[in-house]
């Protein structure tokens, strides 16, 4: 089938114009800026949680929207038009998007380490538009053709999958290894399903939701335990005693950002072993820095995702061993947008995907 051309595609977008108060709009449609660059028609976007969050608030961190922003960065699409300078893609190329662009110039994209640049500019991040519109335009190195087994919506999936590989490969897996993973919203679940592609004999799914467990369990997960509300000594005892390794697992990710499973993860930990932080949570929290030293662990932090992790992600899928189709809970038109955000916002669903203005369903 041929690609769309630009002239008969809209660019209907839809803004976050401050906390709770969302509209859409034409916008004027990209050109292309660099004969290194793609324009993308978008087909899908996923509802990330950082979308809900500055849909609710208006801010992250630091990053406070100041003017009316298009919200999304979960995307894959068609490329409809390339510079002269792009020879990986061509027109009619199906694609899932990285959504950020460091200056490649710093000493953090020198060294390999771009997810870190201080200039990034990432969709959906103030000051920057993001992808819940009809035409996006990147970089055709940010953009990765997707094979022919894998569809558009599973695409759109390719960026929080991608956040997961590198969580992973921060917490260094290997074979035969066990693994906790704190949260089994999107980024757990799919932490637990690279945790297992990597060889990890035993992966245990913690959560609050006795729901979420359920699906974890059918998912990836061997062992799934419902936090109590007991001491953090506590819940790690029962995690330990449930897969029968007392002395701790080899590696602990909280994908949950709460005070409570951070506290539980490093008693959870063995001696020697690796815990990564991938959930964002409170600036400030009380940690449990003696367990930390006395157990010599190695700690780390995850943003985002860097060099190889957008490629992984598409083969762990096109491979089949990673079924990020089961995540998804609906697929709504692009006029119902607000209507999915409000579905997330609920809990009502794991992931919504939102047909590009452009995409008929």
């Amino acid at each position: 089938m041929a690609a769309p051309k630009k002239d008969d595609l809209s660019n209907l977008s839809f803004i976050l114009n401050k906390p709770n108060e969302v509209t859409f709009s034409e916008r004027p449609k990209p050109t292309l800026s660099s004969p290194h660059d793609v324009l993308v028609a978008v087909n899908y976007t996923g509802i990330c949680g950082s979308d809900i969050h500055y849909y609710l608030h208006g801010a992250i961190g630091h990053f406070f929207v100041k003017d009316p922003m298009v919200l999304g960065h979960e995307s894959s699409g068609t490329v409809i038009e390339a510079g002269e300078g792009v020879s990986s893609l061509k027109v009619g190329d199906r694609v899932a998007i990285e959504p950020g662009y460091p200056c490649r110039r710093c000493h953090d994209c020198r060294a390999g380490h771009y997810n870190l640049c201080p200039e990034m500019a990432f969709a959906a991040t103030p000051p920057y538009d993001g992808t819940l519109t009809g035409i996006w335009s990147a970089p055709a190195d940010f953009c990765y053709k997707l094979p022919d087994n894998v569809s558009l919506q599973e695409g759109a999936l390719i960026e929080p999958l991608a956040v997961a590989v590198h969580i992973v490969k921060q917490a260094t897996i290997t074979p035969g290894q066990s693994v906790v993973v704190m949260g089994a919203g999107p980024v757990g679940l799919l932490c637990a399903a690279v945790a297992k592609a990597y060889g990890a004999s035993k992966i245990v799914s913690v959560d609050i939701v006795q729901s979420k467990l359920d699906f974890a369990k059918g998912f990836a997960a061997t062992h799934t335990y419902s936090s109590q509300r007991v001491s953090p000594e506590e819940n790690a005892k029962n995690i330990l005693d449930l897969v029968g390794l007392p002395r701790g697992v080899d590696a602990v990710i909280d994908a949950s950002g709460a005070e409570p499973s951070i506290q539980t993860s490093l008693h959870t930990v063995r001696m020697g072993g690796t815990y990564v932080q991938g959930g964002m949570g409170k600036p400030d929290i009380n940690f449990p820095i003696m367990a930390l030293c006395l157990k010599e662990v190695t700690a780390k932090g995850s943003f985002r995702y860097g060099a190889g992790d957008y490629q992984l992600a598409v083969e762990l899928v096109a491979t089949g061993k990673v079924d990020v189709k089961k995540l998804v809970t609906a697929t709504v038109a692009f006029e119902k947008a607000e209507e999915a955000f409000k579905k997330v916002k609920e809990g009502e669903a794991i992931k919504v995907l939102i047909a590009g203005p452009n995409e008929k369903i």
